[in-house]
């Protein structure tokens, strides 16, 4: 909205920066007027070209804008009220409005009309030429569109509250998809682990019941049998252990998985295990929560697939793991100094030619409702994966129980 607005006080200023010009004072007059065309009109330009940059700016500091009506009435008073600058002069309360709400609206709507009628004083043809209905048009239009632009603030803060709150339960759905999607994971291990080894001892016992109540036992045959037996059982046992700790994770609303522990643990890992270098380092505002068991699988993961990646076909000599908490997102970066994904690479792409690692990644973000940036960083070298996951995310864990 913004953007659009800067855009026309570009084409205004540019159709009546002649007219201001002219209409100047030789001398002192015309370079007054000259600067401040230039002025007006850079600002104007780079806010269009470039408002995720400067707009923090202007809303951090608003002088910047009364410097700017300064400008622009220096500007209004040379060309004359009759010119198409006044309606730059209307755009400054609807910028006002928009940016800092009714105060800041009521404020610059005052001032601009103060000189808009300045400039119908000073400004002889003006004032026989116009009647006092003619005079008081762009002082009303300019209280009209303060109020026009501190109303869009307020529809545009709310819409942007309920997009938040639909992120959220959006979010909120998907982990609780990935806690069903990890139960039901839980119910295929039991049954095709333990299940069927189970199911192996009950076939070994059973050997080793025919063994033992043949006529001719052979007691090497029946301890070997018997060893199977007692290995499986005990395979079965370990099995079993694993998926009910897992499932009392899943069921206890107090229990939950210390990211930071386990990120370090696995790069630890990767660095014995590969010899590639691999370090991991806590960033952000706040320290990173528990995270549920079923999340936290996916995102170590994740980890560990970038991070084999890396190993695999970046020729990489460092790893870089990273993870905090900034502005209530949980942010986890993988980084590389490899030799980076070919240019034109899409995930189209890669699933054509067979390159599974990279969507399986993006699918397991997707699952948990986090999202994936693939590409280069900051870095000029490399590779960087960064996983965003709104921390509204894992509220549900307690809720879902």
């Amino acid at each position: 909205m913004c953007r659009q607005v800067f855009g026309f006080r570009l084409a205004m200023i540019a159709l009546s920066a002649p007219a201001a010009l002219l209409n100047a004072a030789p001398g002192l007059g015309t370079r007054l007027v000259g600067a401040s065309v230039v002025v007006t009109f850079m600002g104007s330009y780079a806010l269009f070209r470039d408002w995720e940059r400067f707009g923090p700016l202007l809303l951090r500091h608003p002088t910047l804008l009364a410097a700017d009506t300064v400008f622009t009435s220096l500007l209004l008073v040379s060309a004359g009220p009759d010119t198409t600058l006044a309606y730059v002069s209307v755009c400054t309360p609807l910028l006002a409005g928009i940016v800092y709400g009714y105060r800041g609206a009521a404020v610059f709507a005052s001032a601009q009309s103060l000189m808009l009628l300045l400039s119908y004083a000073i400004d002889r043809e003006a004032q026989t030429g116009s009647g006092l209905a003619e005079k008081l048009l762009l002082p009303g239009l300019c209280v009209i569109t303060g109020a026009l632009g501190s109303s869009l603030r307020n529809l545009m803060l709310r819409f942007g509250t309920a997009t938040q709150a639909l992120t959220a339960v959006q979010a909120r759905l998907a982990v609780t998809e990935a806690v069903s999607a990890e139960r039901a994971r839980l119910a295929r291990e039991m049954h095709d682990s333990v299940a069927k080894t189970l199911h192996g001892v009950a076939l070994a016992a059973e050997g080793l019941a025919v063994s033992a109540a043949s006529a001719a036992m052979d007691p090497s045959r029946v301890r070997r049998q018997a060893e199977l037996v007692s290995r499986a059982a005990r395979r079965a046992a370990a099995e079993s252990r694993e998926l009910l700790a897992d499932l009392r994770r899943e069921s206890d609303p107090d229990h939950a998985t210390d990211l930071t522990s386990e990120l370090s643990a696995r790069t630890e890992d990767f660095t014995a295990r590969t010899g590639l270098r691999a370090t991991y380092d806590s960033t952000g505002e706040d320290p990173l929560p528990p995270v549920p068991p079923a999340v936290a699988r996916h995102l170590v993961t994740i980890t560990e697939e970038a991070m084999e990646n890396a190993h695999r076909h970046a020729r990489a000599t460092r790893v870089e793991v990273r993870a905090g908490v900034e502005a209530d997102v949980l942010r986890l970066t993988v980084r590389d100094d490899g030799e980076g994904l070919p240019p034109g690479t899409t995930l189209e792409h890669l699933r054509r030619t067979g390159h599974f690692g990279l969507l399986g990644m993006t699918e397991r973000a997707a699952s948990i409702g986090a999202r994936l940036h693939i590409g280069r960083g900051r870095q000029a070298r490399g590779t960087e994966i960064r996983l965003e996951l709104p921390l509204a995310a894992l509220t549900t864990t307690k809720a879902t129980k």
